[in-house]
């Protein structure tokens, strides 16, 4: 693949995690003429980066796996050390937990629960009270057992992280464009469609690039046949409203993460709003187009019943004084999947000056400070060859693919499989707001 130079057009397509990561490494590089495009400002409503944390543990790789450990490594230097996201972590610990035999296994089954690693077992509901303040965990924790981690691990602000790195970016040059200016309808094909030359936007322009990078995440389908590498798959979360007392009392909490029922991390300083996640295998959305089955992202700012009473159950294990709170805000948000959940960061075997960066498979955000140095990498072909076979194009690793795979999930007795939203009737969703 011929390399451009710094002055040579540069198009991103979606300003979401990986594209501002994307275009804040390849400004950091010198390139000169760089285009972000999306259909919405930064943050994206739809953006699943666009929330107010996310769970963050330092380094969880297995033993052994060069990969995992040399993006672990990556993010975990950009969270501690990069002026842009340092501010934003919160070395706050963790506990992890599950219920089940078969999730309590597969939690300590990689070797890095141990004493020496920082990991303290918990085993009875007292145990898990006393990880944060008087009045705070207040639940029975049936069948809990899990550890609890001091440092090493804790949450990162998610959507200020996120403006973080777009503001930098923007001072680097890094032209953002969004509206119908920035909303990506169709590539755009040199005539034998062998290289593509940019991106078509819904006011009609199109943007020539001299490399054109695709960060859209779950829509990627929606402007190149993925060949079944991507599911796309939407997890679901809530918040209720904290008194500033509760605030106060809340403040520099553990991450809580049960594998089977959920998690929830400390207040938004903001809007005093506790975020909880109730945890599953996910949601597709499957629908019949073009003759073939897919999951089609749509987005939507409130979630199934059936997700607000696990958030519920959740809340009654732990909090059972939240338990009845109503929630203040509820949406989905949407992930792609790859089927081993590595990442799919590659030149297009048949398209020339295509760069692909997808494939979050539920650890994308995670590695902001770092994703985009490694789709600089691939644009600039020096990406370290052990990562370049692992995030390949790599369309025969989903030849009759199981879309029920729960891919190393796991959710309580009844969600334990990768739900349909087709399944949830109109009326079966939260209205909240809607009075």
């Amino acid at each position: 693949m011929s390399q451009p130079s710094k002055d040579s057009p540069i198009v991103i397509i979606g300003a979401g995690t990986w594209g501002i990561s994307t275009a804040l490494h390849l400004a950091r590089r010198g390139y000169k003429d760089i285009k972000l495009l999306d259909k919405y400002p930064v943050p994206s409503p739809i953006s699943a980066g666009n929330d107010v944390n996310k769970f963050l543990e330092l380094d969880s790789s297995p033993v052994g796996d060069y990969v995992s450990k040399t993006i672990a490594q990556a993010t975990v230097s950009g969270w501690k050390n990069d002026p842009v996201f340092q501010p934003y972590y919160h070395d706050a610990g963790a506990i992890i937990a599950a219920t089940s035999p078969g999730a309590r296994e597969d939690i300590s089954s990689g070797g890095g629960m141990t004493a020496a690693n920082g990991w303290i077992p918990r085993s009875t509901a007292q145990e898990f009270r006393e990880t944060m303040p008087l009045g705070v965990l207040t639940g029975d924790f049936p069948g809990w057992k899990g550890y609890w981690k001091k440092d090493g691990a804790g949450w990162v602000a998610a959507r200020k992280s996120m403006e973080s790195a777009a503001k930098e970016a923007a001072r680097l040059g890094v032209a953002f464009l969004s509206g119908p200016a920035g909303e990506a309808r169709e590539l755009v094909y040199e005539d034998d469609g062998a290289a593509v030359r940019g991106v078509r936007t819904a006011d009609g322009q199109v943007h020539l690039g001299a490399k054109t990078i695709l960060c859209t995440g779950a829509a990627a389908e929606s402007l190149l046949d993925m060949k079944d590498q991507l599911r796309p798959t939407a997890w679901t979360l809530a918040h209720i409203k904290m008194t500033p007392e509760e605030v106060k009392l809340y403040k520099d909490l553990p991450v809580l993460f049960n594998v089977e029922r959920g998690f929830f991390m400390e207040p938004d300083e903001d809007k005093h709003e506790l975020k909880i996640c109730d945890e599953h295998p996910g949601y597709c959305n499957w629908v019949m187009e073009g003759g073939k089955l897919k999951s089609k992202p749509f987005a939507r700012h409130q979630i199934p019943l059936e997700s607000e009473e696990r958030v519920r159950q959740f809340l009654k294990e732990t909090m059972p004084h939240l338990a009845s709170r109503p929630l203040s805000f509820a949406r989905i948000c949407w992930c792609a999947d790859t089927p081993d959940r590595k990442f799919l960061i590659s030149t297009h075997p048949e398209h020339r000056n295509l760069v692909l960066g997808v494939g979050g498979s539920g650890h994308g955000f995670a590695h902001i400070p770092s994703v985009g140095s490694f789709i600089a990498d691939v644009m600039e072909s020096k990406l370290d060859p052990r990562l370049e076979k692992a995030f390949r194009w790599r369309p025969e690793t989903a030849v009759g693919r199981d879309w029920g795979a729960l891919q190393g999930r796991y959710g309580p007795d009844g969600s334990n499989r990768v739900m349909n939203f087709q399944d949830i009737k109109e009326t079966e969703w939260t209205t909240i707001g809607a009075d």
